[in-house]
């Protein structure tokens, strides 16, 4: 990754840190021609053709979301998902964390200094920050800070082609309903689209994350499964299974999150509770269990 860029380092619900499988052709309509656009800054060209093949996951797979820090998986893991800083763990399905539509509090300088018309701001050219994490908003409302900022995130996604990773997840794809009606669900799926056709050439499943109103434009924008948290404390596992056929990877936080998720869709979805803060094993709060 270009050495200016911010580090991505947080799920949308938790807290955060300080900085076998098969094969298949990619699903949907995302299989689409990628404009050429490079990483924002000095970073070799990872991609692919846009007909590239996808390693899809496997429904069911034993899973560990270590998204807060990287650590040796428990056993019998066959699927992790880790932030781009980190490096992909050998033999297993690797998922590319990735903060999509939200700029890193740690990283704001840096998109301020560099991209400052890429924030989003409200009337009185304040920024607009999803206030739970202190996040400034990016700006998906127009087609040409889209295609601006699919050159940033672009890079990173190329970087998590480059480091081995098999697919991403671009996180905050619901920032819409944080921006006080100055983004719509439809830019953020114009986003989304060019950053799956983006993965797709360079050779990454992608998963949406998160977002069930977005569902119905899950094949338009080209996403491949899914990464969502605490659906079973919300009742949407099954929204995800049936759009995903089962390529559902679900984190609960809670134990009653955990327990509705692991009756319903225990053996069928890939399941695991993780603590809040996504911690490694030692911290005195780390908790990983599957079903």
């Amino acid at each position: 990754m270009p050495s200016h860029s911010p580090v991505a380092l947080r799920p949308k619900n938790v807290a955060r840190v300080a900085t076998v499988f098969g094969t298949a052709t990619v699903l949907g309509a995302g299989l689409l021609s990628c404009q050429a656009v490079t990483s924002d800054g000095p970073q070799s060209d990872t991609r692919k053709s846009a007909t590239a093949k996808v390693a899809l996951p496997t429904p069911n797979q034993q899973f560990d979301y270590q998204i807060g820090h990287p650590y040796t998986p428990p056993k019998d893991v066959e699927a992790v998902s880790r932030d781009r800083t980190a490096k992909p763990r050998r033999g297993l399905y690797n998922i590319c964390y990735v903060n999509a539509f939200q700029a890193q509090p740690d990283a704001l300088d840096w998109w301020q200094k560099n991209h400052s018309d890429l924030l989003l701001r409200d009337g009185s050219h304040a920024l607009v920050e999803d206030e739970d994490w202190g996040e400034a908003l990016l700006d998906t409302s127009t087609a040409s800070k889209r295609t601006r900022l699919a050159k940033i995130v672009g890079g990173w996604i190329d970087g998590c082609a480059a480091s081995g990773f098999q697919a991403v997840e671009p996180d905050n794809l619901d920032s819409y309903e944080r921006s006080g009606n100055r983004l719509t669900k439809q830019h953020n799926a114009a986003f989304a689209k060019l950053l799956a056709q983006r993965s797709h050439a360079a050779g990454l499943a992608v998963g949406q994350k998160n977002t069930t109103g977005l569902l119905p434009e899950r094949t338009a924008i080209g996403f491949d499964f899914a990464v969502v948290e605490e659906c079973g404390q919300y009742h949407e596992c099954g929204d995800y299974a049936e759009a995903y056929a089962d390529r559902v990877y679900a984190i609960e936080y809670t134990d009653s999150g955990y327990r509705q998720a692991c009756a319903g869709w225990g053996g069928t979805l890939s399941i695991v509770q993780r603590d809040r803060g996504v911690s490694a094993p030692g911290s005195g709060a780390y908790r990983h269990r599957a079903c």
